[in-house]
């Protein structure tokens, strides 16, 4: 057992709240831009820390706080913050492979430690990050047991 969440993009909260809700991954259907969106077991705040404290250099303390969009007994929807997508559009290999290294050697981040598996996710979230841009979209994380 444990949490999945589903990250996608929407251009709006409102948008993002009619996200077709589901508590079966299977049965979820595609985001807003029409493909599947990502999931993964790593928490929305770890990915922000992750990509903030990595690449933009700013204190875990300073790492802004996600914005709820729903509540629901079953489920919630969350909005990350646009500094969490931003930065990674246009930094190169080298900086996501510094913020991954940096990640991993930091006991107290409660994030996965591998170095390896974090770069493979910031490479995965840059993806992500440039089709939300060219949509015009927002990052937000459909969060359900």
């Amino acid at each position: 057992m444990g949490v999945t969440y589903k990250y996608f993009g929407a251009p709006n909260s409102a948008a993002a709240a009619s996200v077709p809700i589901s508590m079966r991954p299977e049965e979820l259907g595609g985001d807003e831009l029409g493909m599947g969106g990502m999931f993964t077991r790593i928490k929305p705040e770890t990915v922000a820390a992750m990509v903030l404290t990595g690449i933009e250099g700013i204190p875990l303390h300073k790492v802004p706080p996600l914005e709820l969009v729903v509540l629901h007994p079953d489920y919630a929807v969350v909005k990350l913050p646009m500094t969490v997508v931003d930065p990674l559009r246009g930094v190169g290999e080298e900086a996501v492979g510094a913020a991954a290294f940096i990640w991993s050697t930091v006991p107290d981040r409660g994030g996965p430690r591998d170095a390896f598996t974090v770069y493979q996710l910031l490479r995965e979230w840059q993806d992500f990050s440039r089709r939300l841009h060219e949509n015009g979209h927002q990052p937000y994380c459909l969060v359900w047991p």
